[in-house]
């Protein structure tokens, strides 16, 4: 790749307004134990596991070198990928737009360049396998409105056109995946994209040097800086920008299943990526009531005004402590970034401050809870842990 069509690249760090001392975000309280918390929901044992893989601020893909090694997808597919991003390079489109394309190409064929029985000549081209939709072939099955046979069995040109067509949408870079997808696909499953987009983003950030955790920034991109409302490539961003003061299932608090971050109350709180409300309520303190219109204190219990969202792959977040009522109700589907209320004091709390909380695989207790510090930093929207 030339470097004219590379992105334009500097090691940027974004500063962030720090809310309080170190000192004050320790002595923070909060409804993290089971106890003071009543959600049962379960679901399995599995956990995401991101690859830890380090925004190197190289994002040069190779196509013809040693693809990694992946469980799901074998070195065809991860080589089809590379292509991927290499057009999605060349065309200067960002890296977002490189998870948005290698999610939809794991969905429409597992990332196979696929032939079809229905098309003729189709077979006598070289494949990795057979599909049979309609008139679709290729990574991305395009139909024949899209070019000729052989075009739509060439990767790169499967993969321009549909570049080409992303980038005409409005707001593609703030649309939900699964959205921004089906605007070029016209799918008949227009959900069924959101699902690949963890497992997309990790697949950039192996063979793209960690660029899913890159926001644009003056022209360029900076890793691990998505906060105050931008939105890293794998879709993610900070609720709300500030140091991590208690952290998870700390010695002291082994049952503080998610994190602090202090601000002022009424700032403004926004989800962590695009997702469905499941709950947006008053949570009930030790006492059985549902107070959470006065400031909280430590003993109250309960999470006060909180929010869950889930996001693709059975990912849930939680907002604790708000200061009113939140501004989403359960069932509505809210966007990366958008606020969903305002940071407060209600609840099992000693300061105005955010417990904000991680699940997998859909389960919304305890046990489904993880690290967020780790998760976050994984998505490119890291909280700034101070222990």
């Amino acid at each position: 790749m030339s470097s004219a069509a590379e992105p334009k690249r500097r090691p940027l760090r974004v500063g962030a307004l720090a809310f309080a001392l170190t000192a004050t975000l320790t002595l923070l309280c909060c409804a993290g134990g089971a106890g003071a918390f009543f959600l049962t929901e379960l679901g399995g044992d599995d956990r995401l596991r991101l690859t830890n893989q380090e925004c190197t601020d190289d994002f040069r893909v190779e196509v013809t070198g040693a693809m990694p090694q992946m469980s799901q997808y074998g070195e065809l597919q991860l080589r089809n990928a590379a292509r991927i991003i290499q057009v999605g390079q060349e065309l200067q489109v960002p890296p977002r737009g490189w998870v948005i394309a290698v999610a939809t190409a794991m969905q429409e064929s597992r990332l196979r360049n696929l032939a079809n029985p229905t098309v003729p000549g189709s077979e006598q081209l070289p494949n990795e396998g057979v599909g049979s939709d309609h008139d679709s072939v290729g990574l991305f099955q395009q139909r024949a409105g899209w070019g000729s046979v052989k075009e739509r069995m060439t990767p790169e040109y499967a993969a321009r056109k549909f570049y080409e067509k992303l980038v005409e949408v409005p707001g593609w870079q703030q649309l939900p995946l699964t959205r921004a997808a089906q605007a070029v696909q016209v799918s008949a499953f227009p959900d069924a994209y959101a699902k690949h987009q963890a497992l997309a983003s990790e697949i950039v950030n192996s063979l793209a040097g960690g660029a899913a955790r890159t926001v644009p920034v003056n022209g360029g991109h900076a890793c691990d800086a998505a906060e105050d409302g931008r939105i890293s490539a794998s879709g993610w961003t900070a609720p709300i920008p500030g140091d991590v003061g208690s952290g998870f299932r700390t010695q002291d608090r082994p049952a503080h299943h998610g994190v602090d971050i202090a601000a002022p109350k009424g700032y403004p709180l926004r989800a962590a990526a695009s997702g469905r409300v499941l709950v947006a309520r008053c949570d009930p303190d030790r006492a059985g009531e549902l107070s959470c219109d006065v400031d909280g204190w430590p003993g109250k219990g309960g999470c006060g005004w909180f929010v869950d969202i889930e996001h693709p792959d059975k990912i849930i977040t939680r907002y604790c402590h708000l200061v009113e009522k939140p501004e989403v109700s359960a069932g509505q589907t809210v966007r990366a970034g958008e606020q969903i209320g305002k940071i407060g004091n209600s609840g099992n709390s000693s300061g105005p401050h955010l417990h904000f909380e991680v699940h997998t695989n859909g389960d919304r207790s305890s046990d489904g809870a993880i690290d967020p510090v780790r998760f976050m930093r994984e998505q490119g929207a890291p909280l700034r842990s101070v222990e």
